[in-house]
């Protein structure tokens, strides 16, 4: 494709309708089956929280999806599917491209995946700016800024997936497009959750909060990393790697962020020692992870039963974690694991937001 078409402007409007559809699906169903017309305004500030958090885990969860079907580059340009609003009317360019290379990047399947993944993250910038608007109206000072912080990430977010199509899947670029859309998550859940814990929580507790926060953000960037390079299957078996304890292993080729996707800087296919690497690391810092997502939880055991249920989901989803995570390995990287492995990270964020919104919010209110 012509590089000067990467980028073409004319769908926009298409694609906006599509979303706006979307959105008005949802808004209705919440307005009339859901109780949001009978919701005082700051209570409808919250309710469309919730509705965004919702869609935004979804997408989160269907775009790695995208990224496992090989779909990332079903549409070649961007916003829209060659100049257009939906794959049905670039057909003609989808199979011209599909006749070419039938096992491809460009298909009809991973086109439509491709857009129906662009379409929800148009309905998620929708709701979100919708999100703003009942915050003004509601008068929600302290709501205010952080919806205005979470719609500029969404715009930063929306940048990075234009990227990662027209940079043809960098790395670096899917990684931080899947970072972003866990920092969405993050966000969106501390505006969400209601609790107001009895008392504050003490020092140690919180410590242990901020390191489990911490060592989750890390971990889902080193998995982003493997799996943004494939690198899933570098290490067969378990616990060890290739039948080795400590396999050899290229570090700097490894985590060199400049380059593309199999390839070093120099454009030189990358060696598998460096995969290896990547896989590896993942693999240990799951030691460090689980260390400090159990800390949390012991420290959340010893405040009463609401605590301690709380305790019981973030360990439990833990688990999952380690489950999925050893079935990619084992079982040669099925797609429901690998969705569920991401998901269970999706719904660990979001837990470990509503953590953290309990300590502001209880802080602001003791202020």
């Amino acid at each position: 494709m012509n590089p000067a078409l990467r980028y073409d402007w004319t769908s926009l409007t298409g694609l906006a309708l599509v979303a706006l559809a979307i959105v008005s699906v949802v808004l209705m169903a919440a307005w009339w089956r859901g109780g949001l017309r009978r919701k005082s305004r700051p209570q409808r500030v919250a309710a469309l929280a919730g509705l965004t958090l919702f869609l935004c885990f979804d997408l989160v969860v269907f775009g790695a999806y995208t990224r496992l079907s090989d779909s990332g580059l079903g549409c070649p340009d961007w916003p829209g599917c060659y100049a257009t609003s939906s794959p049905v009317a670039a057909a003609r360019h989808i199979a011209s491209a599909q006749a070419l290379a039938p096992d491809g990047p460009v298909t009809e399947k991973k086109a439509w995946i491709e857009m129906i993944h662009r379409y929800f993250a148009g309905a998620l910038g929708i709701l979100i700016a919708l999100l703003l608007a009942a915050a003004i109206a509601a008068r929600e000072r302290r709501s205010l800024v952080l919806i205005g912080l979470t719609l500029a990430w969404y715009i930063g977010q929306a940048f990075f997936g234009a990227l990662t199509v027209t940079w043809k899947l960098y790395p670096a670029i899917v990684t931080g497009h899947l970072l972003g859309g866990i920092g969405l998550l993050a966000l969106l859940s501390v505006q969400v959750n209601p609790r107001v814990d009895e008392t504050r929580l003490p020092a140690r507790d919180r410590w242990a909060l901020g390191l489990a926060a911490l060592a989750l953000l890390l971990q889902i960037a080193l998995g982003g990393w493997v799996s943004t390079n494939y690198a899933v299957l570098a290490c067969t078996g378990f616990p060890q790697c290739n039948g080795q304890w400590w396999p050899a292993m290229n570090w700097s080729e490894g985590f060199t962020f400049a380059r593309e996707l199999g390839r070093r800087a120099d454009g030189q296919p990358i060696a598998m020692t460096a995969l290896v690497a990547i896989q590896w690391t993942h693999r240990l810092f799951a030691v460090a992870f689980v260390a400090a997502m159990g800390w949390l939880v012991a420290r959340l055991w010893t405040h009463g039963p609401a605590a301690r249920r709380r305790a019981v989901i973030i360990g439990a989803l833990v688990v999952i974690q380690l489950a999925t995570g050893l079935s990619n390995v084992v079982l040669g990287w099925p797609l429901l694991a690998a969705l569920a492995h991401t998901a269970g990270a999706a719904a660990l964020v979001i837990c470990i937001g509503f953590e953290v919104a309990a300590v502001l919010r209880n802080r602001i209110l003791s202020s």
